[in-house]
């Protein structure tokens, strides 16, 4: 379908209600917006620790969560915190992450720039690789390219 390019705040975009971000495989949400998420979903967060564990949520893999109007794609990225994002595993899991919400009848997920800030891949190949798999998928991609905090009402 399409990939949008906006800056804003993730978590309160009008209609948005489906999420994706990158993970690492170690069971850690400890920096950047990986935090957030944790905070939001924390059952999601104990759930994604248990795979981490027992070695279900590996590199490519994608972990989906709902609770409520909210569904969140966990996709493991990294190995560990502190290593490099992998391309190929990114490729492998929004490809992943777009099939399932095709089976799931999502519409639209937004995201971050999945892998290239703290998983510090070049953000310009990140993007071409979102761009070329989301052209032939009937999902609508909402990528958050610079955090802007929404007002408060």
């Amino acid at each position: 379908m399409s990939v949008i390019f906006i800056q804003g705040d993730l978590f309160n975009h009008p209609g948005l209600h489906t999420y994706a971000h990158g993970c690492n495989c170690a069971g850690a949400m400890g920096k950047g917006i990986a935090v957030d998420f944790k905070l939001k979903f924390p059952d999601m967060y104990q759930e994604y620790k248990k795979r981490c564990r027992n070695g279900s949520f590996t590199l490519g893999s994608v972990y989906f969560y709902q609770s409520g109007p909210y569904s969140v794609f966990n996709i493991g990225t990294q190995k560990t915190w502190q290593t490099k994002a992998e391309m190929v595993a990114i490729e492998t899991g929004l490809t992943t992450m777009l099939n399932i919400a095709a089976e799931h009848n999502i519409h639209k997920i937004g995201l971050p720039r999945i892998g290239a800030g703290l998983g510090r891949l070049s953000w310009e190949e990140v993007k071409e690789t979102i761009i070329r798999l989301a052209e032939n998928s009937p999902i609508e991609l909402i990528v958050f390219e610079e955090f802007v905090k929404a007002p408060s009402v």
